[in-house]
């Protein structure tokens, strides 16, 4: 079975036929449609495209009478409620991937090419567990604010077309374990910086009991990084036949 490192027929690159590569170029200057906005021009349109549109979306209503009541609403008025409730909702749509990449991640272990320092399938499921446990807090931690966890938030619509490039490539049986760990990586980073500013939002609107909660979970997403980071690190040096630089810390068994 050929490794993404072996040395094979791909012709992406215009060194593989220098004869052609001019023509290339020229066909490509040539293809430009006439009129067709560029440079100042082109952002100058986007700019004005930019300031007339009408959002991605808006806040759902509250999902209850009770939770329009709750004492935790009525301590946040208006805008500074819908801003978490945004926040909450965007951890609620990138913990619910997590789970489902993290359980496609675990499906390459068969076919990966073992290297020293590497996951196990069991701790890939630790990990998958965290990040169901992370949505359930969050779905939770939005009922008690009188929120629907099902209704998709402004930047929860955002996230989730963020992440759809991360699917493809964890879910594409061609991307091998490291490949995809690297697609966790990706995602490892984004999750951590957002449930950091989640931690202080709440914390700094007062609300000091989901905010410890929150904390909890960012402890745990700090250290799923740095474990993801030493098995990315661990497979590249592998493959170049290398020794790990560092050797990755096992999480221990709950």
């Amino acid at each position: 079975m050929k490794a993404p490192t072996d040395t094979g027929r791909n012709r992406t690159g215009l060194k593989v036929s220098p004869q052609l590569a001019k023509q290339l170029v020229e066909g490509a200057a040539e293809g430009v449609p006439s009129g067709a906005l560029s440079g100042a021009p082109l952002l100058t349109f986007r700019e004005g495209i930019a300031a007339e549109a009408d959002p991605l979306g808006t806040m759902p209503p509250p999902a209850s009478v009770r939770g329009v009541a709750s004492a935790i609403v009525e301590s946040l008025k208006g805008q500074k409620a819908n801003v978490l409730l945004d926040c909450i909702g965007e951890r609620l749509a990138f913990e619910r991937t997590g789970t489902r990449l993290y359980e496609l991640l675990m499906a390459k272990i068969a076919g990966a090419n073992p290297h020293p320092g590497g996951p196990s399938r069991v701790e890939l499921g630790r990990i998958r567990d965290d990040e169901l446990e992370h949505f359930q807090l969050l779905t939770s931690a939005m009922e008690r604010l009188g929120g629907d966890p099902t209704a998709i938030t402004p930047s929860a619509d955002a996230v989730a077309v963020a992440s759809c490039g991360l699917i493809q490539v964890l879910a594409d049986p061609r991307t091998t374990l490291n490949e995809g760990l690297k697609a966790i990586l990706v995602a490892e980073l984004a999750d951590n910086d957002s449930w950091r500013t989640l931690v202080e939002l709440a914390a700094r609107l007062g609300q000091e009991e989901l905010a410890a909660e929150f904390q909890h979970a960012l402890d745990q997403e700090e250290e799923h990084l740095a474990l993801v980071r030493g098995w990315v690190a661990s497979g590249t040096f592998g493959d170049a036949g290398l020794e790990p630089a560092t050797t990755t810390e096992q999480r221990p068994a709950p």
